[in-house]
């Protein structure tokens, strides 16, 4: 078989799914578990105020669906707007591209703002397009924190302002999958309406869980959106909340205790000691000699 990897430990050089830290696997190396049971509930009520912890939030409402990235884009989208609804998006990599195509294909009406591939978005471009919106036409403004293509952070805090500047009702969404974890990331500070990652970047996890942070006023608009869904629908979730077991459907076992173990992991350490430390070193690498034809990103 030519796809067989060679003995020993295969070490992964990508930014996501990333390399899985030995208590992590050590957690998730077990058998499956009635999930009606009293222990995984007890678990996920934990688990829920847990990850509060790394959106900055103390006013939101978290979410964990057994999905990756993709799945919590929709559930975003689909949980607070209705079909024909304009959005502003800003396209500038492959990950902002293919959040747009999802926008497009779930009817909603996008205005695409594109930039250079390796610039950030062009906030300018929002700030004229609230401006001239004094109708409220516009229902949301999506945005990619971290392009992972391109290694873009995007200003968060420039956006809320914006927003704020003209009053305008826009719901902020926030792709957060490869910043959440490893750049600073404040919910409530900033704003955000609702904020969304995966399991496999910064949390060190495998693919599979979706987490979706919702603000109480994305938890009204939930009230009122008409866009379809069903498996990311919020208030199926909401309902099982309120009974106190959690989950609507099967969850994966496994990635809860994974998930448990990435948390306490970030805990110990201390998040912002290690949002501190994956800027050094991405300053190191930017800053490290580079080989002929190579360009640092």
């Amino acid at each position: 078989m030519d796809n067989v990897y060679a003995p020993g430990r295969n070490h992964l050089f990508v930014p996501g799914p990333v390399n899985i830290p030995e208590p992590v696997l050590r957690a998730m190396n077990r058998n499956n578990e009635d999930y009606r049971s009293p222990a995984v509930p007890a678990m996920t009520k934990v688990l829920l105020e847990d990850v509060k912890k790394i959106f900055k939030t103390t006013t939101g409402t978290p979410f964990m669906f057994p999905t990756t990235g993709t799945g919590a884009w929709e559930s975003a989208l689909t949980n607070t707007l209705s079909p024909g609804d304009r959005i502003v998006s800003f396209l500038i990599g492959q990950f902002s591209l293919l959040w747009i195509d999802q926008q497009q294909r779930l009817n909603f009406k996008v205005d695409v703002v594109e930039s250079e591939w390796g610039q950030g978005a062009n906030l300018d471009i929002l700030a004229s397009k609230i401006a001239e919106d004094t109708a409220h036409t516009i229902k949301a403004v999506c945005i990619v924190h971290n392009e992972t293509a391109t290694g873009v952070t995007n200003n968060l805090a420039t956006v809320r302002k914006i927003l704020d500047h003209y009053r305008h009702p826009a719901l902020f969404l926030v792709d957060g999958v490869s910043s959440i974890c490893a750049l600073d990331f404040r919910m409530d500070e900033w704003g955000v309406d609702v904020a969304l990652t995966g399991s496999q970047k910064a949390l060190s996890l495998p693919t599979g869980i979706g987490i979706v942070c919702a603000s109480p006023k994305a938890l009204e608009a939930s009230k009122t959106a008409k866009s379809v869904r069903v498996f990311f629908d919020w208030n199926d979730y909401l309902k099982f909340y309120k009974l106190g077991t959690y989950w609507p459907y099967t969850p994966s076992i496994q990635l809860l205790y994974g998930l448990r173990a990435a948390l306490d992991l970030l805990f110990e350490e201390g998040l912002d000691n290690v949002i501190a430390r994956h800027s050094r070193l991405g300053k190191a690498t930017r800053y490290a000699p580079v080989l002929p034809g190579c360009i640092p990103l």
